[in-house]
């Protein structure tokens, strides 16, 4: 039998590959809804023990990745990575962070890809059902993904991490599948994170006017865009401090100084680009007009008799 959405409070789950992710696609939007009282999942798929230390700060005297052997430091970055996500996951304010318990797969057509413990190499029922049983656990009506369209970043896990949310999103409602798993939960709209040429632009042309350099390239400036794709556009400026304080919470993967993340202060880019663009994929619910954005994400859902646990009543 069906659970009646409308007697449970709102959750959006949100579906990463590995540790850092999560600071780096959506952070602000997951902040957002946390502070509203929203119940704010994040499934991580992989563990990251492929990732490399990417701080040359951490490797100067004194610091804990000083003349480190290669092995040491694999080593030291497997302790480090999951007390990195906890940190970040408290930046952005979670109230749960699930880890589905597959290994890092690695870049593409690296060895790592056929390690048999490796997320790449698990069986997609099997992989599938580990997130079912997650969403019937939580209960979101909201679940967000990667795209369809990964040419630009097609990292075995990425990939998998968009073929078994959409499969959980369509087998999570329906009791023929895993029966193991707990009571059917069908979420009501699924959605994929997007990095615009809209935003891509404007603080390309933002950090040029203001610091006289930009570090994205012609292979960022020339990808084709999918703008077109996009359905929600989430005012998300006052919620910035997320992407950026989760970011330097992953200190091993990301370079504090590296323009690439911070060329723009939070301010600046409230005033440059203060939104996150998402594309609506699948929905049981009515959807923006033509030639409409959604504000929401919970657009659509009858959320008026749902009263979170703060008191507040959304919408």
């Amino acid at each position: 039998m069906m659970n009646n959405h409308t007697a449970d409070p709102l959750c959006v789950l949100t579906v990463h590959a590995h540790p850092d992710d999560e600071a780096s696609k959506g952070a602000p939007t997951l902040a957002m809804y946390a502070s509203r009282g929203v119940r704010t999942v994040l499934v991580c798929c992989t563990g990251g023990e492929e990732g490399d230390m990417n701080n040359p700060k951490l490797r100067e005297p004194g610091q804990p990745f000083h003349e480190l052997t290669p092995a040491q430091e694999k080593s030291l970055l497997a302790r480090l990575r999951p007390i990195e996500l906890e940190a970040s996951a408290r930046v952005i304010g979670f109230s749960d962070v699930v880890m589905l318990g597959y290994r890092d797969s690695g870049m593409l057509d690296s060895p790592s890809n056929s390690n048999p413990e490796c997320f790449h190499m698990a069986d997609i029922d099997e992989a599938t059902g580990r997130l079912v049983a997650e969403i019937r656990r939580t209960r979101p009506q909201v679940i967000i993904t990667y795209s369809d369209d990964q040419r630009g970043y097609p990292h075995p896990d990425h990939v998998k991490v968009h073929d078994i949310s959409v499969l959980a999103f369509e087998r999570a409602g329906d009791p023929m599948w895993y029966p193991e798993a707990g009571e059917p939960w069908q979420p009501l709209k699924l959605y994929y994170t997007l990095w615009s040429r809209a935003r891509i632009m404007a603080m390309h042309e933002a950090m040029l006017k203001l610091r006289g350099s930009s570090p994205f390239d012609a292979k960022w400036l020339e990808r084709p865009s999918q703008d077109e794709r996009i359905t929600t556009k989430l005012h998300v400026g006052q919620w910035l401090y997320a992407r950026t304080g989760a970011l330097k919470a992953h200190a091993t993967q990301i370079d504090p100084d590296e323009p690439w993340w911070f060329g723009l202060s939070d301010d600046e880019m409230a005033e440059v680009y203060p939104y996150e663009d998402w594309v609506l994929a699948k929905s049981a619910v009515v959807g923006p007009a033509l030639g409409e954005f959604e504000s929401d994400l919970f657009a659509g859902i009858d959320s008026a008799v749902i009263a979170t646990t703060n008191g507040v009543t959304l919408r």
